[in-house]
């Protein structure tokens, strides 16, 4: 890739995330001039030494913090894990005080999505629980307007925080077309203010 990318970084344990990431990636290839990169985590090991391949079996690549760096935007994604985002997804952020010190981060725009097992699982705090390392980067936090009319009719996911899914008690429900077209309105919406920023 050689134009600007948002960079679209997500955990997924159970694929409901990753199919949220895809969504939010077909949102960002609807702005002219602005390309999506996936790009996910290793889980992270109980043990304490490197246990995971440098590439992942399948799906996205792991993220490099020259991905992070490099990016014109960034759309954040994970399951929520008792009110926050996954372990590591945060061990991944925790890395990136190199970038806070030289303040690549700042001004660019940035959003959140996740998916809960449970109606009232935590959707919103997790949601705020990954802007908080991305305010301290000073990024620019974008989420969903009411504009978008997705929101009020939305009965499982949805927030102005950022697009959400609910994945059922047994995490079998599909990402449905209310909670997929939210999740590329906010891929949109970021492609958007990045274009923008780069005009």
């Amino acid at each position: 890739m050689s134009g600007p990318y948002i960079l679209v970084l997500y955990y997924s344990r159970q694929g409901a995330t990753a199919t949220m990431a895809e969504q939010v990636a077909r949102g960002v290839a609807l702005v002219p001039g602005v390309e999506a990169r996936l790009r996910t985590v290793p889980p992270v090991s109980a043990t304490c030494e490197q246990v995971e391949d440098e590439i992942p079996a399948e799906g996205p690549l792991y993220c490099s913090l020259d991905d992070l760096r490099d990016c014109a935007g960034l759309i954040m994604g994970s399951p929520t894990r008792f009110g926050n985002m996954a372990a590591p997804l945060k061990y991944f952020l925790d890395q990136s005080s190199g970038l806070w010190l030289s303040g690549a981060m700042i001004d660019k725009p940035a959003a959140v999505f996740t998916s809960t097992s449970s109606l009232h699982g935590g959707q919103e705090a997790t949601l705020l629980s990954m802007m908080l390392p991305l305010l301290h980067h000073g990024m620019l936090l974008a989420g969903l307007p009411y504009s978008e009319p997705g929101l009020m009719r939305s009965e499982s996911g949805g927030t102005p925080y950022g697009a959400s899914h609910w994945a059922g008690p047994d995490n079998q429900r599909a990402v449905d077309e209310q909670e997929a077209a939210l999740c590329r309105a906010l891929g949109r919406r970021v492609a958007r203010l990045a274009a923008e920023r780069a005009a």
